[in-house]
């Protein structure tokens, strides 16, 4: 073989690897697995051409353990994970919805504001979309049809109660994209406060207008006593959003490190369960083997996306896509605006954990070189801007027909009779509230970076 073909092949391999990651993605193979195979074969193949050392092969377990150890915030990852489950398996989240809705029954669509709450404060501890989404589905989505909402009215609330939260602080997307996009955790979580809140808001709006003037009109009891009512919002509505408070307030007021409030969470999510009174060693194992469950399928794909990366960059592939975009001589907001529209096809798919791991990394250099200081203002203001669009434009790919693979999760755990076509229909005003949230983020970012900037200046 020529040393020129051997040159052109080596500068076809990042190429080659992404295309192969991206058909693999589709078999339906564990994404961890399609990225530890892909990063050995094309280690091999790199030996193969001697262009990589032999030896090579050898530094990948160390790779494995490299890519968890020694940063702050993914111990931050499991203890959050395991907030959340603490809080629907042991009924909590229950609670929160009969809480809320007691006290919204009076208002035209009620139920649904208190489903959108619920959201708020449990999907962020959910963490990962489909466990969020399929939890939320399992507590409101039944109550809502009894209550006589239509089917296609009640799944689009659950879809966006379900994801509104994931982009909301504490959660972890928002750990992973201060890490990946290096910023602030506090400047991140800040950022993506005032547009969710728009978000929750359009959501509440938009449903007291179109949804059913009868339905939601269900008078459930409520306690029969003062004590009663005192005791259900406490345990109910008080409890689970002071913990929330205290795990979010312990690191914008720096009194604590990620890991630090993510423990704060664990802690006070199992301090919960023993004040609910249904703590048992059943539940305990439960909520052990669910949080380890997830936690274990997001640190694998950690683990074996620097496999993938090894050498995906060892043959300059993060060079290489700077160079394909270069190529195209596009502007700074038609290169971003490309990126953006990249990372929303690709969140039809496949989980924001993959997105993160995979695909922010290789366009991370080129957005770092995009100069939008004159529109989103100094130093790490224009990239914190660009952290917070990303979670929208992710939450918002994950509710978009046919692809957005929160609605088939929606699909799956709805009541039996409750078609994909009713998902679709209910869902669409839901992303077309998302897609003029998103075009007022990008045509004024002071939306995004206004409160980081008022609690902490600006961000460097």
């Amino acid at each position: 073989m020529s040393q020129d073909l051997i040159y052109a092949i080596v500068d076809a391999i990042p190429f080659v690897m992404l295309g192969c990651l991206a058909l693999l993605l589709f078999t339906g193979l564990p994404v961890s697995v399609v990225l530890f195979g892909l990063g050995t074969v094309f280690c091999l193949i790199g030996i193969a051409l001697g262009e990589m050392p032999v030896p090579a092969l050898l530094t990948i377990p160390a790779k494995l353990s490299e890519a968890v150890r020694g940063s702050l915030f993914y111990p931050a990852v499991a203890m959050l994970l395991f907030m959340g489950v603490a809080l629907e398996k042991s009924g909590i989240a229950h609670d929160m919805l009969r809480s809320v809705h007691l006290i919204t029954r009076r208002v035209r669509a009620g139920m649904i504001v208190a489903v959108l709450i619920i959201g708020v404060v449990l999907a962020p501890a959910a963490g990962i979309v489909g466990a969020s989404v399929v939890t939320i589905s399992l507590i409101a989505l039944p109550a809502m049809l009894r209550a006589g909402y239509p089917a296609h009215v009640a799944t689009g609330a659950v879809g966006a109660a379900g994801t509104v939260g994931i982009i909301l602080p504490p959660a972890v997307m928002l750990f992973f994209l201060a890490y990946q996009f290096q910023v602030p955790f506090g400047s991140m979580f800040m950022a993506t406060v005032v547009p969710g809140g728009l978000l929750i808001a359009f959501y509440a709006i938009w449903y007291m207008i179109a949804a059913p003037r009868e339905a939601g009109t269900v008078d459930e009891p409520g306690p029969g006593s003062t004590w009663g009512w005192v005791w259900l919002l406490t345990r109910g509505l008080v409890l689970p959003i002071a913990l929330i408070t205290l795990v979010l307030g312990s690191i914008i007021m720096g009194w604590a490190t990620p890991s630090q409030s993510g423990a704060i969470g664990a802690a006070g999510a199992l301090v919960l369960v023993v004040i609910s009174g249904r703590l048992s060693w059943r539940l305990v194992r439960d909520l052990v083997q669910t949080t380890a469950d997830l936690s274990a399928m997001v640190f694998l794909i950690i683990m074996s996306a620097a496999v993938f990366s090894y050498p995906f960059r060892y043959f300059d592939g993060d060079r290489a896509i700077a160079g394909a975009l270069e190529a195209l001589s596009m502007g700074p907001w038609e290169t971003l605006l490309l990126i953006v529209g990249i990372v929303f096809v690709l969140g039809f798919f496949i989980d924001w954990i993959e997105i993160t791991i995979i695909t922010l990394p290789l366009f991370f250099p080129v957005l770092a070189g995009l100069d939008f200081t004159l529109h989103a203002g100094p130093d790490k203001s224009a990239m914190l801007w660009i952290a917070a669009m990303m979670a929208l434009v992710l939450q918002t790919s994950f509710l978009t027909p046919p692809f957005g693979f929160a609605l088939f999760f929606l699909k799956g755990s709805a009541p039996p009779g409750v078609t994909l076509g009713q998902i679709y229909r209910g869902i669409i005003p839901i992303v077309a509230i998302q897609l003029f949230v998103i075009a007022l983020v990008i045509a004024f970012p002071n939306i995004i970076t206004w409160l980081p900037m008022q609690i902490y200046g600006v961000p460097r």
